[in-house]
């Protein structure tokens, strides 16, 4: 949800005597937000930050400030959002910063880097927790805490939009028809459960057009995982029969699914029908596995998210579990980014909000500590669900176990994530002193190529850090130049390093520059500053860096060169260099590296560094390998067709209807392509057009 009538405020005259004012009266709002506000450094300055210009910037804005709810924005010299915060009047929230003094230091240096503001005015205080939230998560200030990791949660959907519904994993937006039931914390979760409803239910899991087009049941009716709607196996109402003990079953209504199952098989016993008997008897096997599969499983709570945070080591993890129907449907662990100056009930309160901002809420949220804006949560969760959700912390009963639950299985997430993250960094370590490198790199970005016989050539880019593979930081490549010879790996690994470095120096440089840039340039130093730290505003000590310590090219002396001459040619410092090449017959352990300064040498076989480096490699490589295979199976199914401007999939399915084959539509006249149902007479002529044309 969003205002409804946003007002945007910019610049105005100082008002000291309004700003002294409004801070004397809003004392307690300072309180409260100095808590929230922080910035990412692990360790404060020991000298107190000056707010200095700050200040006179945010008085500037004051008297524009709007007297009513709404969300305010604290932005950099840069444009760098740094802070986005609501209050319930944002003029006595500006206010207090406007006093100059008093502040914590993170505030004051948040202060010290504000250089404009802009304010939005909503209707209720409500709204603005809501349009804060959609804020954070789009601009993601430095000054607040992030959630990270917000992946949509799946869905089991039974459409409705079919004579025989379809039962599915779902993703995404709510566009079909039909009933959804979740969230499941993962995948996986859903994959088991459609399995075990398959066997309990039988109902289709086929694309509507599979299942239009079938002339004989496939192999799911034939061991017994689908009932054979597409073929008439079953009737149209034995089939919706199914279907309503299916949505019964995941409303919740299970022990009423399976005393009918039961009454069914004992009087086909009675009456013989033993074969019958034993597909009731599956059928309720198949029930109690997924609900056996769940682990705990609450007797009283029928719906409901439990959120559970601890802390360990300055690090927060925030683990959620979701109950849906008296089952528990998952759990996923969180770790937002936050100061460690906060407290977990401070965390854990600018989370929910963000959680919530594009998920759908249960009746029920459970908490396991208490948050300032529960009541606001609350009543903006129902307003847009448009029934009651309940937010508490709960102290007692079966609710307070849920939560102790949750919290358990966060410590422990928490301490396996910073174990991971210790041996991460030894291992980092350990390969910056094989490869005697200045300091252990912090980004490691590692390049291979794949392709066959030049076609479908791909380049790739894995990225690893302190907290291991950074999958979001994956990039793939594919070779456009015409220049290069089909299978010249060399000429690949240039272009992939030459578009990378030089995108890497032009987002450097704010974008004003195309070309290289020269060692001595002021932009080049910010993207590849002396000392391999930057001076920039947005330097944040604990952020992941954008650019790489360490690059490492899977390939011996000839992919080494190549990359270094992409390096030479764009000035690239700072960056250290090192290739790894396959040891002899391509034995494990006794690979080669090639580095700037020594002779190729190996490392011992047993040594930590080289399994890292191992690692790195299998995992580019594996990377490579996937998208180039993802890339060529595309190619297999491409019609050309897909080249025509101007035709779609449904007139590209008119057209195969019509005709059977793409070669068919390229002999077929114009007159013949007329008739076509859904083509009208230029589109036609386009498809006749382009197929004489291509000849």
């Amino acid at each position: 949800m969003t205002a409804r009538h946003p007002e945007e405020f910019l610049q105005t005259p100082p008002d000291d005597r309004a700003a002294r004012q409004l801070a004397e009266a809003d004392d307690g709002d300072l309180a409260r937000e100095s808590d929230a506000l922080f910035d990412l450094a692990l360790d404060e300055p020991a000298a107190p930050v000056a707010p200095g210009r700050g200040v006179e910037v945010i008085r500037a804005h004051l008297a524009q400030a709007p007297m009513g709810p709404g969300v305010y924005r604290m932005i950099a010299s840069d444009g760098e959002v740094l802070y986005v915060g609501k209050a319930r009047s944002i003029k006595k929230r500006v206010a207090s910063y406007a006093r100059g003094e008093g502040h914590s230091n993170r505030i004051a240096r948040m202060i010290s880097l504000t250089a404009s503001m802009v304010f939005v005015s909503t209707n209720t205080e409500t709204e603005a927790l809501l349009l804060e939230a959609n804020y954070i998560k789009q601009m993601k200030p430095r000054y607040n805490v992030l959630l990270r990791d917000d992946k949509s949660f799946p869905y089991i959907l039974l459409t409705a939009d079919h004579a025989a519904p379809q039962l599915t994993k779902h993703r995404g937006a709510r566009g079909r028809k039909g009933d959804y039931f979740g969230p499941f914390a993962n995948v996986g979760a859903v994959n088991r459960t459609l399995a075990a409803l398959q066997r309990a239910f039988l109902l289709r899991t086929c694309s509507d057009s599979y299942f239009d087009n079938r002339t004989r049941p496939c192999l799911l009716w034939q061991i017994k995982r689908c009932a054979g709607p597409c073929t008439g196996e079953i009737s149209a109402a034995d089939y919706a029969a199914l279907v309503a003990e299916a949505r019964d079953f995941l409303s919740g209504k299970s022990r009423t699914v399976r005393d009918h199952l039961a009454a069914d098989m004992a009087l086909a016993a009675e009456a013989l029908e033993f074969e019958r008997a034993a597909r009731l008897r599956d059928r309720i096997s198949a029930l109690s596995a997924i609900q056996g599969q769940q682990g705990i499983n609450p007797r009283v709570v029928e719906e409901a998210d439990v959120f559970a945070i601890c802390e360990e080591a300055g690090q927060f993890a925030i683990e959620v579990f979701f109950f849906r129907a008296h089952q528990n449907w998952g759990n996923r662990a969180y770790y937002p980014r936050a100061d460690r100056s906060l407290t977990p009930g401070e965390v854990l309160d600018a989370f929910l909000a963000q959680f919530y901002s594009d998920k759908p809420a249960p009746r029920l949220v459970l908490l396991s500590h208490e948050i300032e804006t529960r009541d606001l949560l609350a009543e903006a969760l129902s307003a847009r669900a448009g029934r009651k959700i309940e937010v508490v912390a709960p102290q007692r009963g079966e609710r307070r176990e849920l939560v102790e639950h949750a919290a358990q299985n966060g410590k422990e997430a928490l301490s396996r994530k910073l174990q991971d993250a210790a041996s991460q960094e030894k291992l980092l370590a350990a390969l910056g002193q094989a490869l005697k490198l200045p300091k252990p790199p912090r980004r490691v970005e590692v390049y291979d190529n794949s392709h066959i016989m030049g076609t479908n050539a791909i380049g790739a880019m894995i990225v690893a850090g302190g907290q291991g593979f950074m999958k979001a930081h994956y990039r793939t490549y594919n070779i456009k130049s015409t220049e290069i010879t089909p299978g010249d790996d060399f000429g690949m690994m240039r272009e992939v390093l030459k578009r990378r470095f030089a995108r890497l120096m032009r987002e450097g440089a704010g974008g004003a520059t195309t070309g290289p840039l020269a060692a001595d340039s002021p932009a080049f130093d910010r993207v590849f500053p002396v000392g391999g730290e930057s001076e920039s505003p947005r330097s944040d000590p604990d952020a992941f860096p954008q650019r790489p310590d360490l690059v490492l090219i899977d390939g011996g002396r000839g992919q080494y060169e190549a990359a270094r001459a992409i390096f030479n040619e764009l000035g690239v410092e700072g960056v250290s260099l090192a290739s790894i090449a396959k040891g002899v017959d391509r034995d494990a352990g006794r690979e080669m590296f090639f580095i700037e300064g020594k002779e190729p040498f190996r490392l011992p076989p047993r040594d930590p560094a080289l399994y890292f480096a191992q690692r790195l490699r299998d995992e580019a490589h594996r990377f490579a390998i996937g998208t180039h295979r993802a890339k060529r199976k595309k190619e297999f199914v491409r019609s050309p067709l897909d080249d025509i401007p101007g035709i779609g999939p449904a007139r590209k399915r008119a057209l195969l209807n019509a005709f059977g084959t793409a070669k068919a539509i390229s002999r077929a006249g114009l007159d013949d392509l007329a008739k076509t149902p859904g083509l009208n007479a230029a589109t036609a002529k386009l498809v006749f057009d382009f197929f004489r044309e291509t000849g």
